[in-house]
């Protein structure tokens, strides 16, 4: 008799991938909770503080730091992307790890969607650029 095993037995560590990325994201949310990115130099030097413009990412941590804290309204002040984006990346990474669960192959999102991912970000980093955008795209403060 022939032994048998379920899809999850099957696809053996196919869970650990999704589950270690989560528990990554996990630890960083958690050092974010016990310490604030507010003070200037507290998680080192602004990339914007060399380039001289504020990137997609600047006033990222600080924007997650507040929506962590659940302040939707300062988190979209310091970054409207991370606001935008987060639900998603968390919605992406639960679909993961519930197809790895199941024994299903991951989902793979269609190469148009990367390239509209990518053109989103660069589009939001002229914007945020803009002077006249600046107040309503830029970070609440540059460091």
């Amino acid at each position: 008799m022939a032994a048998t095993t379920s899809p999850a037995a099957a696809t053996g560590a196919s869970w650990r991938l999704p589950a270690t990325v989560a528990a990554t994201i996990a630890a960083a949310v958690t050092v974010l909770v016990v310490r604030t990115p507010h003070s200037s130099g507290s998680y080192g030097v602004c990339p914007s503080v060399l380039l001289g413009l504020a990137c997609p990412g600047c006033g990222g941590l600080r924007g997650t730091y507040e929506l962590v804290h659940g302040d939707v309204a300062s988190a979209w002040a310091f970054n409207p992307l991370v606001v935008v984006g987060a639900p998603l990346v968390l919605a992406l990474l639960i679909r993961w790890g519930w197809d790895a669960a199941a024994g299903r192959a991951p989902w793979t999102p269609p190469s148009w969607l990367a390239w509209l991912s990518g053109a989103a970000v660069v589009v939001f980093w002229v914007l945020r650029n803009v002077p006249a955008l600046s107040p309503y795209l830029g970070p609440l403060a540059v460091p």
